[in-house]
């Protein structure tokens, strides 16, 4: 079984910024979906913008959702489309344990 969605960050260019259980940060691109049936609505950009977690998935205020297995699988790891996360965001995974005293 594939990482479950842990936190998710959406970009203006109808990217979206995953953070999975297992501390991966990938991204995903919607912009594929976004002329197929009930996707088309999320090019309304506040419509994109009110994505949230949800069961281990993601879903937008208007139901939209995809598979978790679809977004760990098809999503590239940051660091390889060039996307450094903030800060903030690689702070949460920091093993308190590992950093030197």
């Amino acid at each position: 079984m594939n990482p479950r969605v842990k936190d998710v960050k959406p970009n203006s260019d109808y990217t979206l910024i995953i953070t999975f259980a297992n501390g991966e940060i990938k991204s995903f691109d919607v912009k594929p979906y976004l002329n197929i049936g009930i996707f088309k609505e999320l090019k309304d950009k506040s419509l994109f913008n009110s994505i949230k977690p949800f069961l281990g998935s993601i879903q937008w205020k208007n139901g939209q959702d995809f598979c978790p297995d679809t977004l760990y699988l098809e999503s590239v790891a940051v660091d390889d489309v060039g996307i450094s996360p903030s800060i903030e965001h690689r702070a949460e995974y920091v093993d308190a344990d590992k950093i030197a005293a």
